[in-house]
């Protein structure tokens, strides 16, 4: 694990899309695994800029996400397919994206589908990652055990309440998700985990300093052959 630390996000977020850069130029058909959120929107505009200037080139790459809220369809403002087509997508010249179903009739094989696309795909180069407050990644939550595949899972009352601020009313919040899986982020060439801000401080230390416990899911990124974690100084002030 490879920790850096920033004056503030915007250089964070920089950084974090130079590792993009990185990767698309040794390997432009690279498989690019992408997250949500508030975190990862400096990075995608970093990328946009870079687009128009014609310094990065997305025609031969493909994107997976890592999570869909369940229930909410890609037209939904509030979707993640909405989000990715608004912050990414539709300003940029990505080959193919992915992003789970929210609205599969059967959800449990949405998320075997989802896994042995990526597996097709020839697995995921660089994965993205976002900090939950509680130390979840994707949608995977403290648990009694990491989870594997894509799946299903519960948000916890701790998230539902940090992706209020997305909808109009707490009660309009998803309670379910569909999320790729501890395994399915650990297999990824690399892992870039992002975070930013004071209420991430706690989360951090756990996930660097603390035991590898599923009670703290990003924790399992010390075992990770290449993950780089890029903080601005407020998420690193407990280190």
């Amino acid at each position: 694990m490879n920790v850096h630390v920033y004056e503030n996000a915007q250089l964070a977020s920089k950084a974090a899309a130079g590792l993009f850069l990185a990767r698309l130029l040794s390997k432009p058909e690279a498989v690019l695994g992408l997250a949500t959120g508030s975190t990862p929107i400096g990075i995608y505009r970093q990328l946009i800029e870079w687009y128009r200037e014609g310094l990065i080139d997305f025609s031969n790459a493909v994107s997976f996400n890592l999570d869909e809220y369940v229930g909410l369809s890609g037209e939904h403002p509030c979707s993640y397919r909405y989000f990715m087509n608004e912050q990414l997508f539709d300003s940029v010249n990505m080959k193919e994206t992915h992003v789970p179903s929210g609205t599969a009739q059967d959800m449990e094989e949405e998320a075997a589908a989802y896994d042995a696309a990526i597996a097709r795909a020839g697995g995921i180069d660089l994965q993205l990652l976002g900090l939950g407050q509680n130390g979840h990644i994707g949608f995977n939550e403290p648990a009694e055990s990491f989870s594997y595949g894509t799946q299903v899972v519960d948000l916890t009352e701790s998230t539902i309440k940090a992706n209020r601020r997305f909808f109009d009313r707490e009660e309009d919040v998803p309670r379910r998700a569909i999320s790729l899986g501890i395994g399915g982020i650990m297999k990824a060439r690399q892992v870039v985990l992002c975070a930013f801000g004071q209420n991430k401080a706690q989360a951090v230390r756990d996930m660097v300093y603390g035991p590898v416990s599923p009670a703290c899911p990003a924790s399992i990124l010390q075992l990770h052959q290449d993950a780089v974690i890029l903080l601005d100084e407020e998420a690193a002030s407990l280190l």
